[in-house]
């Protein structure tokens, strides 16, 4: 049976080099903590796969520590904050979007349960924060704001060179998590002025299990995990050598690629959303038309349940995802959509297709032929629909 993955959001394939550099990487066994030429020549691999990460983000001298994730690493941020708000002189409050990754949702929200001052802000019908909105919120009390670059459910880019640039003259410090967006549209950490960027391996054709931090040269942060004096005493463990040095290669290869990556995948995930909104009646395009990843399409197919579709495209060889792979298998509608205006019911009907380098014109030709039927058939069966 035909096979077309086309959820690349949730997870990337190990790129083949990748592979390669780490099946090689398996013989350099020595902790890179150790003193011995085992243990030296693994910490030199690491390093210069801290090298190649940081130039993929145009880190300049910041700093980049390794994580086990990007949930790790904006978790790490969060408790640097809870820790800096009893020595911030009077500023304690926290400001993020009401379309954040769960991880950076879930840890604002803990801050809140234990007190502290966090605002969620809300985004327009596209999933953009308004600025003047922002404007509005940002004050002399504020201490630190978290806005991710671009959306893993929709696709839409946030202005974050302007946040960050207006988080900064208001005087507080400025994560974004770019986990969605690193590899496939060009980030610098120098031109955007955030205190902190968050980045993950798997998203750039790497492993899972490591991901990285930017640290911006004079901002604080505290060790969230304690043991080792692992990276300068910021991250204790054992380095994961062989995730580091995968990390570092994918992110090689992801700074050559990223520049063609818009040539090569816009136009596919442009003849999707034609293809579809030709071929199914009464669908929603979900994200901003423009400011959007180059290969991220959500879509809403009323009177036709998600995760119907989604069993009914796997059975036909087509994996996709009805949001981000974090919230698989929660019976909440997403709440990206959500914030963006989307009822329930509509959201509950979402499919996210997000594009990789695997992805061929014959592939999304396949999907165009393939899933029109199954809406058609679905929305018949469905007491709900006025769209059959």
């Amino acid at each position: 049976m035909r096979k077309v993955y086309i959820d690349y959001n949730a997870t990337t394939p190990l790129h083949p080099d990748v592979k390669a550099a780490m099946t090689e990487d398996l013989e350099i066994f020595g902790n890179a903590s150790s003193m011995h030429a085992s243990g030296r020549l693994a910490r030199a691999r690491v390093e210069q796969a801290r090298l190649s990460v940081a130039k993929l983000i145009g880190a300049g001298n910041g700093t980049v520590i390794f994580t086990s994730g990007g949930s790790e690493a904006n978790n790490m941020v969060f408790n640097t904050m809870r820790s800096l708000i009893k020595k911030s002189g009077g500023r304690d409050e926290i400001l993020t979007t009401a379309i954040e990754h769960p991880c950076v949702l879930n840890s604002a929200l803990k801050l809140k349960n234990a007190g502290f001052n966090v605002s969620i802000l809300p985004v327009d019908e596209y999933g953009k924060l308004k600025i003047d909105e922002l404007k509005k919120w940002l004050n002399e009390k504020t201490l630190f704001v978290s806005i991710m670059a671009a959306n893993n459910e929709i696709g839409t880019i946030q202005d974050i060179k302007e946040i960050a640039s207006l988080v900064k003259n208001a005087g507080a410090f400025f994560h974004t998590d770019a986990v969605q967006a690193v590899g496939k549209i060009p980030l610098d950490a120098q031109e955007l002025g955030a205190d902190y960027i968050t980045i993950s391996a798997h998203k750039i054709y790497g492993p899972k299990g490591v991901g990285a931090l930017y640290i911006k040269k004079g901002s604080p942060i505290f060790p969230f995990i304690h043991g080792g004096h692992q990276e300068d005493g910021l991250r204790a463990g054992t380095y994961n050598n062989c995730g580091i040095l995968g990390f570092g290669k994918a992110a090689e290869l992801a700074a050559d690629e990223v520049k063609n990556y818009s040539k090569k995948i816009a136009p596919l995930r442009d003849k999707l959303r034609l293809g579809l909104t030709e071929k199914v009646p009464h669908i929603k395009i979900n994200g901003h038309p423009k400011d959007t990843l180059p290969n991220t399409l959500n879509v809403s197919f009323p009177g036709a349940e998600g995760e119907a579709i989604l069993l009914s495209l796997d059975i036909q060889g087509i994996e996709a995802s009805t949001g981000s792979a974090c919230a698989s298998g929660s019976l909440e509608p997403s709440h990206v959509l959500m914030a963006t205006g989307v009822g329930p019911e509509l959201a509950h009907g979402s499919i996210r297709f997000s594009l990789g380098w695997g992805i061929t014109e014959d592939d999304i030709d396949y999907i165009i032929e393939t899933l029109p039927p199954i809406i058609a058939r679905l929305r018949a069966m469905s007491t709900l629909s006025d769209c059959a």
